[in-house]
């Protein structure tokens, strides 16, 4: 079986969508999102912005040039100068995958579009492995053998935040998720040399949380001795002594809320970052926001806005959405109606698709160039193939190609939208998909019959 090669990383030059009204924000912004907060509470277009990161190109991702020398075959009855001008866009869960077990058609449609020198890219707002294992499970679940080319998950970005001029590398950064100790190697595997999960903290000072806590097991086997004590008063200890946390990572979906929720409330309330401590700015009507998060708390990032996903069950269940629902309602019935101030990346954001394009558009110019032809060749079509109306379907029907390529969206039955429970009153406006069809493998048919494919039927 050949390696694919096809595409480069979708995020080796994203964007962060920021939803935030006044959080000063160390990276450079470029321009308003008008669209981010669809489908999160009470978020409005006021609180988004967003940010631009550096490209990652040949180091994460993209067509290297081991890579580009690999000549790999194109079985069509097209002349052997064309190329397809079309390409696919594939969420995972509820299209490719049920948890560990293919989709029927899923593995087959992939494996077509690989013999077929057809670009594709796995666009997933999944996460909690590394990139490079959940590479290699996905090849060994789905039967065709794929590499970070073809896969970008949820927290892909965050690597992008630990060099450049406001870097995190030396930083102290919170991170958590479905198993924060996982987390913690991912993120130290990116590059972040200081890395707390709740567990170390929690080990350290049982005292933040009164309760009994709901993975004290995990908690004792992968806690760590903190870097330092957290901020006592009347200790007559420092404040620059005290533990310092200079931003807050949501890698996946959490699963201990309680302890999380407060641990990350606590740190937005803190003075400067410092565990243990309270912000006088708190609740001040003379400043913007009435104090709230002005004293330089660390940011907070969720790395998707899914609010339900497809899994083994029949119904569909909650994401981090909803985690990140859960945070900001507790915030703001503290701050008393204040929006929470946080980072949001992965679909249905419009970089993830603007960058899908580009590297799918490389793709098809390295065809090109292997069959004789100098002049970048246009994509005419891309076609995203997902499950979710609120992230995939309203990704791909919001984003406005500066090439002119059109986005096709094709919504499958075989994960979180389903006739059943939603129903098609459900797909109005921007969650309207452009076809329905029961799983993957009809939906590549579908576009190659829209598209005049003249090469071998899948």
């Amino acid at each position: 079986m050949r390696t694919s090669r096809i595409l480069g990383s979708a995020f080796a030059r994203p964007n962060l969508t920021t939803l935030t009204s006044s959080l000063p924000s160390p990276f450079q912004i470029s321009r308003h999102i008008c669209s981010a907060a669809a489908g999160l509470p009470h978020a409005t277009q006021k609180h988004t912005r967003t940010v631009q990161f550096s490209s990652l190109i040949g180091k994460t991702g993209g067509l290297s040039r081991s890579n580009s020398r690999e000549a790999r075959k194109y079985n069509t009855k097209s002349t052997p100068s064309e190329a397809p001008p079309f390409a696919f866009a594939f969420d995972i869960d509820g299209v490719l995958l049920h948890v560990a077990t293919p989709i029927p058609g899923a593995p087959e449609a992939l494996k077509f579009l690989n013999d077929n020198d057809i670009p594709f890219i796995l666009l997933t707002n999944g996460g909690g492995k590394h990139e490079t294992e959940r590479v290699k499970d996905l090849s060994q679940k789905l039967g065709v053998e794929l590499t970070t080319d073809n896969f970008v998950q949820s927290h892909t970005p965050f690597r992008q935040l630990v060099d450049g001029p406001d870097s995190l590398r030396e930083k102290t950064i919170l991170v958590t998720g479905a198993n924060a100790e996982k987390c913690r190697l991912i993120a130290e595997e990116y590059g972040f040399r200081n890395v707390v999960t709740p567990a170390d903290i929690l080990k350290a000072h049982p005292e933040v949380f009164p309760f009994d806590p709901l993975l004290d097991t995990v908690y004792t086997a992968t806690a760590r001795p903190l870097p330092r004590p957290i901020f006592t008063p009347g200790s007559g200890m420092r404040l620059s002594d005290a533990l310092k946390i200079d931003a807050m990572f949501v890698f996946n979906d959490p699963r201990d809320w309680a302890y999380d929720i407060q641990l990350i409330v606590d740190l937005l309330l803190s003075q400067q970052g410092y565990v243990g401590t309270y912000s006088p700015k708190n609740g001040d009507a003379a400043l913007p926001s009435c104090g709230w998060q002005q004293d330089g708390q660390p940011p907070l990032y969720f790395s998707n806005a899914d609010l339900l996903w497809s899994t083994g069950f029949h119904l569909p269940r909650f994401g981090q959405g909803a985690f990140q629902a859960a945070v900001a309602g507790v915030w703001r019935r503290l701050t008393n109606g204040h929006e929470l101030q946080r980072r949001v990346i992965g679909k249905p954001y419009s970089e993830t698709y603007q960058f899908a394009e580009r590297v799918l558009t490389t793709h098809r110019h390295e065809v090109l160039r292997r069959r004789g032809h100098h002049e970048p060749g246009t994509l005419k079509s891309v076609y995203m193939v997902g499950d979710n109306p609120e992230s995939d379907i309203a990704g791909a029907n919001d984003f406005h190609s500066e090439a002119g390529t059109e986005w096709c969206s094709i919504l499958v039955r075989t994960g979180v939208w389903s006739p059943e429970h939603a129903g098609e009153k459900a797909l109005q406006g921007r969650f309207k998909p452009k076809v329905i069809v029961d799983d993957a493998r009809e939906a590549v048919r579908w576009a190659l019959k829209r598209e005049g494919w003249t090469g071998p039927a899948l």
